[in-house]
Parts: C-alpha cells; sequence; structure tokens
C-alpha cells in the first residue's frame, strides 16, 4: 500500500480508503460480522482511511466501527461526518432528511460521535450537506473550535460549490472536500476540483464505481434487495437504469481488452486523474475489497484514460444522483 498527505495536512492516508456507509444502511441486507472481517483485512491490507457518518444506520455505523477497531484505533485515520439529521415526523420518505449546521449542533454531534467511536478525538471532521439557513462561516467557526479543544484533528465539508469552499478555507483551513465523483458522476469538474487543487484542499471521492453500478455485476433492478435505496434512486428507476447500462457495456469492453474487471478500470481512472483524488469505494465484502485493492496496480495510459473520459462524457448518466427531495448543494 503507498500513502499521500491528505491536503495541507498531517493525515498520511492510503492511497484508496473505504466508505463504510453500506455496512449498516441503505444497500440492503448486511451482516456484522461480515462487514467487522472486511475492516479488519482493510486494515491488514494497509488501507488506513476509513469514512463513517452519524446518519449511517443511522448512529449504529460509528458504533460498528468502534466495535471492529478495538485495539486498532491507532492503526486508521477515522473520518466522520455530522449534519443529516433524520425527521420522522415527515410527510414522506423524501422529506425525513433535514440538514442542520447551527454551532450548538455542530458540537452536540461531535460529542456524539466521540462516544460511538469510542475514541478522544476524531481525525477528520466534515460538515455532510450545507445547511443554507446558517452561514457557512459560523457552521465552520464551531467546528474550527472543536479543533481547539482536541476533540477534532481536520475539518472538512462535502458536497459543497466552489464558493462555499472558498468562504470556508477563509474561515478555517479545510483538509478535505467530499463529493460523489466517478466515471458517471464528473461534476466536480466544473470549478470544485480546480479550487480544491489552488487551495491545498485534499479531494475525496465517494461512490467512485458509481453506487455499484461500475461493477458490471448490476445487470437489472431485481439484483438490487427490497430494502435497497436504489429501487428509488432516479438513475435506476425505469427507462434511465437500461440506458445506463449501455455505459457501463462499453466500460466492460474496455475491461476485458485491458485484462481486469470493470470496477477496477473505474477505479484505475479516478486514481489517474491529473487532480490528486483519494477514492472511498465501498465494501461489506473482502472479495470486492480484494478486488478494488488491486486497482492501484493497474496502470493507464494517456490515451486509455482519455477513451474512459470519451466514453463517459459530463452529464452522460441519465438521471440525478439525488431524489428531489434530497439534493445537495452541488445539485441546486
Amino acid at each position: 500500500m503507498k500513502y499521500h498527505k491528505l491536503g495541507n495536512s498531517h493525515l498520511n492516508v492510503s492511497n484508496i480508503g473505504l466508505g463504510c456507509m453500506g455496512m449498516s444502511a441503505f444497500y440492503g441486507n448486511y451482516a456484522e460480522k461480515d462487514s467487522i472481517n472486511t475492516l479488519h483485512y482493510a486494515i491488514d491490507q494497509g488501507v488506513n482511511f476509513l469514512d463513517t457518518a452519524d446518519m449511517y444506520g443511522p448512529l449504529t455505523n460509528e458504533q460498528l466501527i468502534a466495535k471492529a477497531l478495538d485495539k486498532k484505533r491507532d492503526d486508521v485515520i477515522l473520518a466522520t461526518k455530522f449534519g443529516i439529521v433524520y425527521d420522522n415526523n415527515a410527510a414522506n420518505t423524501a422529506q425525513q432528511r433535514v440538514v442542520n449546521g447551527h454551532p450548538d449542533y455542530v458540537i452536540k454531534s461531535c460529542e456524539g460521535s466521540l462516544k460511538r467511536l469510542n475514541t478522544d478525538v476524531i481525525d477528520l471532521y466534515y460538515l455532510h450537506r450545507i445547511d443554507d439557513s446558517v452561514p457557512i462561516e459560523e457552521t465552520i467557526g464551531a467546528m474550527a473550535r472543536l479543533v481547539e479543544q482536541g476533540k477534532v484533528r481536520y475539518i472538512g465539508i462535502s458536497e459543497a460549490l466552489s464558493e462555499t469552499i472558498q468562504r470556508a478555507h477563509q474561515t478555517y483551513p479545510l483538509t478535505a472536500v467530499q463529493m460523489e465523483y466517478s466515471l458517471w458522476t464528473r461534476d466536480a469538474e466544473q470549478k470544485i476540483l480546480d479550487t480544491c487543487q489552488e487551495l491545498d484542499i485534499g479531494f475525496v471521492a465517494y461512490s467512485p464505481l458509481g453506487r455499484g453500478f461500475l461493477s458490471g455485476k448490476i445487470n437489472t433492478p431485481d439484483d438490487f434487495d427490497k430494502d435497497d435505496y436504489r429501487r428509488t434512486n432516479p438513475r435506476f428507476i425505469g427507462e434511465n437504469f437500461f440506458k445506463n447500462i449501455a455505459l457501463v457495456n462499453n466500460l466492460k469492453a474496455l475491461a476485458l481488452q485491458k485484462g481486469c474487471s470493470p470496477a477496477q478500470l473505474a477505479l484505475a481512472w479516478v486514481l489517474t486523474s491529473p487532480y490528486h483524488i483519494t477514492p472511498i469505494p465501498g465494501s461489506r465484502r473482502i472479495t470486492n475489497l480484494q478486488e478494488n485493492i488491486a486497482a492501484l496496480n493497474i496502470c493507464l495510459s494517456p490515451e486509455e484514460y482519455q477513451q474512459l473520459s470519451d466514453f463517459f462524457p459530463l452529464n452522460s448518466a441519465v438521471g440525478a444522483r439525488y431524489s428531489d427531495g434530497y439534493s445537495p448543494e452541488t445539485m441546486k
């Protein structure tokens, strides 16, 4: 495993991280034992950058990671997020999640995460979504106080526009910006990646495999569990699903020529980017994690990188990334 400094920080993270969301939420059936085994295997292989959030579960994903780490806490760089709150009184599912960036909630959320993670300090603490009702300077100011108190080492924000990133960074230096980024989600190439590079902020790519779609292992909507949230995601519904399959077929053909899996080729494209990007693909099973780690050994020529980029131009995926009731700032 190779490592690099994340942004302007002293965090030395593995070139590929591990997104832990699917171990507790959103993607259907999961087994705690399998998740813990996968976490242990990741650490043994040198994957030291773990990503979670208080809303995964909700709350249970942080507890799962604490259980898995036990005496391994010092072996990892732990990132968690706050700011998305469940409103169980909402009229429908799309309205159940609200954003809260108020300073008092920042403090409350951090205390809760520290307890659930069974740790004295969070290595990287993200604002999960931008709260339009609160100036970003106020939210970041509260996060900065957590750093001063020694409860958080570094801070970041997720799914923020370039202007918001700049305002936040002026308030207190950001270490990372996290955003969805993959072959079929290239929105960050519109100013955001440039802004991160100019300000020496690390860019962390979640869903670098398009929520599993770019793995080539999903062929029909029936491949999803009944409670898998992708059944309600615009890109996986009706005609959109089958139009997007055509994009993946191109990826499959190139992967066959390259002698690797579609997932490995998709990850290699992210890792080959001229921008320094840290992907955090999610894995619940060791076999998938092994496949993802092996992508680090795949070298793409400039011609291959460009060919993939041409197959997946900006906005090539059919359907929005999220439903209208849950659109982040970067989609508004």
